[in-house]
């Protein structure tokens, strides 16, 4: 092959690296996705190393380019799109000419928009209150707040701050809404209002693909962005403790958050926490830029995984960190099933599929006793949620980990 052809292959792959790892994919996938589109075309001698932000090109021809990619936000549906492309490619279907035109085109397709994730945002505050023990008027205050700060997100602090500044703000503004409302009477539990409406500000999907790169032996990426997202975790505490501690100077006194009612009120019901799981994980999927055709293949995912933590939960002796282990596991038994079934990456069922189990509620309580000077309930609180973290990844990871076969339903994989 020419020097000047093998250039245009490499840049084709860079340039189908920098739309995926922009938008939301783990790292084994970019590598595959630029290995595979190199190869078809014939050119075997390139060297692709991707890291959390950046790709490194190389080739024997003496091609080099380095690119620093900053993560711009999910959109899983640019990821699928970029992964069928590869396939076609494969498969002989498109020219080098061809290809770069479609990724040009995916590059450009149209997100749901801010409104429409702010619309994510509110359905799925509301559904994850419910899901952390919220009832109905605590849902309806986490919608109000959830709209409110994702339209803070989308047109202040994304465009005019920092990832940190922007959490830091982001937490408060949603902790001090929460306490307007509840101060109103427009809500019960405070606690569950807070939690259910900063849902949106978990690191999802650095999360989610910090583990798989861990599980695919890539453990400098995948330390990267566990880093990345424990320093979102911990923005978003500093906004609650901040919040509570002005609050108290400005009332003279530490507001009292108790924990909601246990299991026997109408929404810790089965069929409750089964409707509430399904649209918050929808929600989280128009968040996520998840193609609207997989919705709610997403939501089920995420159901299903949620009822299995309940039933472990409730009426087994595993207690919550193992039942989080084996809610995880089927998680990702069906994420990565339904990426055969419905040909599309495992990553779009997984991220928002996850979400349930992800220790928000830990998050909040451990924020809330650090600013209320109890740091023994707040020591508890947070090697509570370290458990949990902990058991969710330790969950993906062993199912990541198993031979791909396992999951393929008629010897294709995607």
């Amino acid at each position: 092959m020419e020097q000047q052809e093998a250039g245009k292959v490499l840049e084709l792959a860079s340039y189908a690296g920098h739309i995926l790892l922009e938008n939301g994919a783990e790292i084994s996938r970019v590598e595959e996705t630029m290995e595979r589109i190199a190869g078809h075309y014939g050119v075997d001698s390139s060297s692709f190393f991707v890291l959390s932000n950046g790709i490194f090109t190389t080739a024997d021809s003496g091609f080099a380019k380095v690119e620093f990619i900053p993560f711009k936000g999910a959109q899983l549906q640019r990821v699928a799109e970029v992964n069928q492309l590869s396939r076609d490619i494969a498969d002989g279907l498109l020219t080098i000419d061809q290809a770069r035109e479609r990724l040009t085109a995916i590059r450009n397709m149209k997100s749901s928009g801010n409104w429409g994730q702010i619309l994510g945002s509110a359905v799925g505050s509301a559904g994850f209150c419910i899901i952390f023990g919220g009832g109905l008027m605590d849902a309806a205050a986490a919608f109000v707040t959830g709209a409110l700060l994702w339209a803070f997100v989308c047109f202040v602090t994304a465009p005019h701050t920092s990832k940190i500044i922007g959490n830091i703000a982001g937490s408060a503004l949603a902790t001090t809404l929460c306490i307007i409302f509840h101060r109103l009477g427009f809500g019960v539990n405070l606690g569950n209002m807070i939690i259910g409406s900063l849902i949106p500000l978990i690191p999802g999907v650095p999360f989610t693909n910090g583990i798989k790169d861990l599980a695919n032996e890539d453990y400098l990426a995948g330390a990267t962005r566990l880093l990345d997202a424990l320093m979102v975790f911990l923005c978003i505490a500093v906004g609650v403790v901040v919040t509570f501690t002005v609050d108290s100077w400005l009332e003279g006194s530490m507001m009292e958050v108790i924990l909601a009612p246990g299991t026997d009120s109408f929404t810790a019901t089965f069929p409750f926490q089964a409707l509430a799981a399904l649209v918050g994980t929808i929600g989280f999927s128009v968040l996520f830029g998840v193609s609207r055709k997989l919705w709610l293949q997403a939501g089920i995912c995420g159901t299903l995984g949620w009822l299995a933590y309940l039933v472990f939960f409730r009426y087994t002796p595993l207690g919550v960190t193992f039942s989080t282990v084996a809610a995880a596991m089927l998680v990702t038994v069906i994420s990565r099933m339904s990426s055969n079934i419905f040909k599309a990456p495992a990553t779009i069922f997984l991220i928002p599929g996850i979400f349930p189990m992800v220790p928000g509620g830990g998050l909040f309580w451990t924020s809330y006793h650090i600013a209320s000077d109890q740091f023994r309930l707040a020591l508890e609180s947070g090697y509570s949620s370290i458990k949990i973290t902990l058991a969710i990844v330790f969950g993906i990871i062993l199912v990541s980990g198993l031979p791909n076969r396992f999951f393929r339903l008629r010897g294709k994989r995607k």
